[in-house]
């Protein structure tokens, strides 16, 4: 039988399974020692003052939106070609989402589409208080300009770095929050390390990483310096804020733990793949996915794009093949729930035309050359 594929897949060692079955044989199986200390090699790792991990990037993407005051009123950007929590996250708190159209080059949310927007909306006199640039594929946007652009405007920025963790932007860290409010990452299975579910915000604002505490962990504080008057007791904590229930386990924690001593080199297999790709497919009718030279991407995907008319053709002779390619993503405006919102096809034409043409190819960092290079053969086949 041959031997599938899959797009994605995580890399689970001896160590990491010795890790959670240090913590299964210890005393504290959700909110012990592993949580903090995996959100402290986070930050260290990215340069960032605080970390505080979460069930899920959407949970995180949901309180680091709260923690930056998004409510009913408020409107909130990001780009289309996403997973839909970027802009889910936003709606959880009330808020009104919008889009800006993405650069053909690196499939990011383009610079200068979101200029043009900020000059129509400082004109209408509707600014939005949050974008949410998103490093689609593990390629950080153009921080620096839309930074710029904060500053210009008015706006706060939460870096949705899902797919990024490992990579730099010009030579540092993305996470580091240089140039954003709140960068968050995901731990899922297919990304580049993994906690099963998981995520994480950081921030380098004591206000903020304040906030973040109490949102994920149902606005409950124990600190004497943030409660109303002097504890009844030992045993007393406050609810001070309405929170949710969004915390990590110690169990996910230590799996994350050990896995982030190998994120350099997963990251370092996934270049030397997609470098492979690069060259393999040159001499195929496909485009290949184009890196910013500010960036050292973490290549959690290698989308292609493929004549449209062909696509679907293509894909499933793939799939046939035993080839588990997959498409990043369909445009989130394009969703039924958000057509219900007003959205229609052509409003965002550069991410309609990417999604009419991407296609995922399997890349993760126990891909073989060997399943690489029928990777390739297969796609040939489908293109002639």
């Amino acid at each position: 039988m041959t031997e599938f594929i899959p797009y994605g897949r995580q890399d689970i060692g001896a160590a990491d399974i010795q890790a959670v079955i240090n913590v299964l044989q210890s005393d504290f199986l959700t909110q012990g020692p592993a949580v903090p200390a995996f959100e402290t090699a986070v930050a260290n790792y990215c340069g960032a003052r605080y970390a505080f991990a979460a069930n899920s990037a959407t949970s995180a993407l949901h309180i680091a939106c709260l923690a930056l005051g998004v409510g009913p009123g408020d409107l909130v950007w990001t780009s289309p070609i996403t997973f839909v929590a970027s802009a889910n996250c936003a709606l959880y708190c009330g808020a009104t989402v919008d889009f800006v159209d993405i650069d053909p080059r690196t499939y990011n949310l383009s610079v200068t589409a979101l200029a043009e927007k900020l000059q129509a909306a400082e004109r209408s006199g509707r600014l939005p208080k949050v974008v949410i640039p998103v490093h689609l594929c593990g390629q950080s946007c153009e921080m620096a300009a839309i930074h710029a652009l904060s500053e210009q405007y008015g706006f706060k920025i939460i870096e949705d770095a899902s797919h990024a963790i490992g990579g730099k932007y010009r030579d540092q860290p993305i996470g580091n929050c240089r140039y954003s409010d709140i960068t968050v990452f995901s731990f899922h299975p297919v990304k580049i390390i993994t906690t099963a579910e998981g995520g994480m915000a950081l921030t380098n604002d004591a206000e903020l990483a304040e906030k973040l505490a109490l949102l994920r962990s149902h606005g409950i504080t124990r600190d004497p310096s943030q409660m109303t008057h002097q504890a009844d007791g030992p045993w007393y904590y406050q609810q001070i804020a309405l929170g949710y229930n969004y915390r990590m386990t110690d169990i996910q924690a230590a799996l994350g733990l050990s896995q982030l001593s190998r994120l350099e080199q997963f990251v370092k297999n996934r270049h030397h793949l997609a470098a492979r790709y690069d060259s393999s497919l040159s001499a195929l009718p496909v485009g290949i996915p184009w890196q910013h030279p500010d960036n050292y991407s973490a290549l959690h995907l290698y989308p292609i794009t493929v004549p449209d008319n062909i696509r679907l053709t293509v894909f499933e002779g793939l799939r046939a093949a035993g080839i588990g390619v997959n498409v990043h993503y369909i445009p989130v405006h394009l969703q039924p729930y958000y057509r219900k919102l007003g959205f229609q096809p052509g409003d965002f034409p550069e991410a309609e035309r990417y999604y009419r043409a991407a296609i995922s190819l399997p890349l993760y960092a126990t891909l073989t050359e060997a399943n690489q290079d029928r990777v390739v053969a297969a796609l040939s086949e489908q293109l002639q």
